[in-house]
């Protein structure tokens, strides 16, 4: 590869670990302000998973001009991506019912509970 196009990757990759890290922080910020779980969940969520895909894009715009095969650094880091993509909803919604359920959901904050008409609906149907 030509040095400039490795100086342009360079430039890319460090701007993509800053945006990264950046989502990171205000993901970390989120969490200490937001009043409630369900508000902290979503901070902890989006930004975090955001900011994390942007730093595995910079690292493996670095890694581009040094590996020759790029089979291995590539590929770990999509695995790593999709990994915590597709993990990341389904804890957080496993969080959020557990949080539901043990009752550190504000009630007030909700504009509809669909979980308490479902789970309304499955007692009348278990006990009827």
């Amino acid at each position: 590869m030509s040095e400039g196009l490795v100086a342009v990757l360079d430039w890319i990759a460090i701007l993509c670990l800053l945006a990264g890290a950046l989502l990171s922080l205000v993901a970390a910020v989120g969490l200490i302000r937001f009043p409630d779980l369900l508000s902290r969940m979503h901070t902890a969520a989006k930004p975090q998973v955001l900011g994390m895909l942007l730093v595995l894009v910079g690292i493996g715009l670095r890694l581009i001009p040094v590996e020759e095969t790029n089979v291995f650094n590539a590929g770990t880091l999509l695995l790593v991506g999709l990994f915590q993509v597709v993990t990341i909803p389904v804890a957080g919604h496993i969080a959020a019912r557990v949080g539901y359920r043990t009752g550190r959901i504000r009630a007030d904050l909700l504009t509809r509970d669909e979980l308490a008409e479902r789970l309304e609906r499955r007692r009348g149907e278990e006990s009827g």
